[in-house]
């Protein structure tokens, strides 16, 4: 349980806008999930970055096979960057998803954050597309 708590202050900082409980209860089902993963990864005791993979087996943009595995957060502090922690990290998601029988490994980032789009592409990702999503309440 510890570590749940662990993975949730660091997913705060990434979901900014969460909120604690509601975040708290989601990251609860899905570490009990059999198609979702989270790493953690420690530095002399200390917790600075994680990462969350899932088994998406509904279409994903761009995919040419299912199921396929997607990268749904990666987030190293600051202070740690440049150090090579994430691409570990996606190493660890990929050779899960590998080991669940996917084929394909996707991810997504939003329009503007150009530090994800540029730490995708460096890491083997290609653009499958750009999509603004729009919402209206009737």
């Amino acid at each position: 349980n510890n570590e749940i708590e662990d993975l949730l202050q660091l997913a705060l900082i990434l979901y900014n806008n969460s909120e604690y409980y509601s975040l708290k209860e989601e990251l609860n089902m899905l570490v009990n999930s059999k198609d979702n993963i989270f790493f953690l990864y420690l530095r002399e005791n200390e917790n600075i970055a994680f990462c969350h993979c899932s088994i998406r087996n509904d279409y994903v943009e761009g995919s040419k096979s299912s199921p396929v595995g997607y990268l749904e957060g990666i987030y190293v502090k600051e202070l740690y960057r440049k150090q090579g922690i994430a691409r570990l990290l996606l190493d660890k998601c990929e050779q899960w998803a590998k080991h669940k029988g996917c084929k394909q490994f996707a991810s997504d980032c939003i329009l503007n954050n150009t530090l994800s789009e540029k730490f995708h592409l460096k890491n083997g990702f290609k653009e499958a597309n750009k999509i603004i999503h729009f919402i209206k309440d009737i």
